[in-house]
């Protein structure tokens, strides 16, 4: 593909996993620092629900959802070894739990960030988030229980998952509760938060510091 790419999002975010993915692909882009909810001059132009990321490709379409960004890239960039191929026999797997992150857990996060877009009463704000984190560890849970992780989830190359849930598991209830519930893939997500192609990217898009694990 000729020219770059532009990626809206904000340090901290799914957009993270997307950037090491190009990262990891070779290939060029530009950032855009946006956060969720910006303005109409912001992030809403791209994406009408006012979420991050956001990427257009080199040929001008625009993407949102960061599953969707993050099999496209790997489609795209077949080299990298960021997915399965069509007929690799962990195709299917991949696809499950890509949908699986993005459906059953990262999608908690709308509510969780602030649970006044659908509970008025304040007082129930703190009992909300405690239920959510409680499924969010149920779910890590399930995908703990029906994974057999190699070096990285699907076998022994790091991929477009492997990415998605380094970042998504850096988010509430955190990491050391994340651990607990889910081992294997804990130590699947060690190796990439150590994986010397991305300590640039960490560094500057989601740095680790004294407590991150658990604060």
């Amino acid at each position: 593909m000729d020219g770059g790419y532009l990626l809206q999002g904000a340090p901290g975010t799914g957009a993270v996993a997307v950037e090491a993915a190009l990262r990891l692909a070779g290939a060029a882009y530009e950032l855009a620092d946006a956060r969720p909810d910006d303005s109409a001059a912001g992030v809403a132009p791209n994406n009408p629900m006012r979420q991050v990321p956001s990427l257009t490709f080199p040929d001008g379409e625009t993407l949102t959802e960061s599953a969707a960004i993050l099999m496209r890239i790997a489609e795209l960039h077949p080299a990298a070894g960021l997915a399965p191929g069509v007929h690799d026999a962990t195709r299917g797997q991949y696809l499950r739990w890509m949908s699986f992150v993005s459906s059953a857990i990262y999608a908690h996060f709308w509510l969780k960030d602030d649970p006044s877009r659908l509970v008025a009463d304040p007082t129930l704000h703190v009992d909300v988030g405690e239920r959510i984190e409680a499924r969010i560890l149920d779910c890590w849970t399930i995908m703990e229980r029906q994974t057999d992780p190699g070096r990285y989830i699907l076998g022994d190359r790091l991929g477009a998952l492997d990415l998605y849930v380094a970042v998504v598991s850096r988010f509430r209830p955190r990491r050391q509760r994340f651990y607990a519930v889910a081992p294997g893939l804990g130590e699947v997500v060690r190796r990439v938060d150590a994986d010397p192609r991305l300590a640039t990217l960490w560094a500057e898009r989601y740095p680790f510091f004294e407590g991150w694990d658990r604060l």
